[in-house]
């Protein structure tokens, strides 16, 4: 039986995901998260072979947790499912210790495709993840500007391109203002940009932020 954690802030997201997985007989939703710490809890108290989990819950970043969770339970398969494109999350998600990357569009049958993969040890990726994996790790200097920025670094700069405040960023994380300020400094420098609005186009351009209809 495959034991599975399903983590995502949205609850109407957790309903549908635990539904789909009660059709598998060999699988069982045995526990379920709104938040980071919510996650680490459950992960300390049960055990688990698989953490289903969202990018964006409150609390904590998505990298991050995944890099605490990796940390304190080597062997607990990753598998993200998220509303935030390959491009914009997925190497960083696998290189923090995730086994797999799926966005939400993606069909039922992935899912549980993806969630047997993990679980047996392997890693479920697409092609286009993959290839991008293997360039970073490969010290490819012609990759975008974007994928030089830390993790931390990469989380303020989405939230500034959707248009987010310097004191919103520094509440929602809870970081000091001189903090936020100076990591949009560093973020300017790497990208070698010199404003907010030169970073947003640059997001729009690589298709970074969703843009409404």
């Amino acid at each position: 039986m495959i034991r599975i954690l399903v983590a995502d802030d949205h609850t109407i997201v957790r309903e549908g995901v635990k539904q789909l997985l009660s059709e598998e007989n060999d699988f069982v939703v045995a526990g379920e998260a709104a938040n980071g710490l919510e996650v680490l809890k459950l992960l300390r108290d049960q055990s688990f072979d698989v953490l289903l989990m969202d990018m964006s819950m409150p609390g904590r970043n998505g990298i991050e947790l995944i890099k605490q969770v990796k940390g304190e339970k080597p062997k607990l398969a990753i598998l993200v499912l998220s509303m935030h494109k390959e491009k914009q999350y997925a190497v960083r998600a696998l290189k923090a210790g995730a086994q797999g990357y799926l966005t939400k569009e993606s069909a039922p049958a992935q899912l549980v495709s993806a969630i047997r993969k993990v679980a047996g040890g392997g890693m479920f990726i697409s092609d286009g993840v993959a290839e991008r994996l293997a360039l970073e790790l490969g010290g490819n200097h012609d990759e975008a500007p974007h994928t030089q920025l830390s993790d931390r670094e990469y989380q303020i700069f989405t939230m500034i391109v959707v248009g987010s405040p310097i004191g919103g960023i520094a509440d929602e994380l809870s970081l000091s203002v001189k903090t936020v300020s100076t990591h949009k400094t560093r973020i300017l420098q790497k990208m070698r940009m010199t404003s907010s609005a030169e970073l947003i186009h640059y997001a729009i351009r690589n298709k970074l932020i969703e843009l409404p209809d």
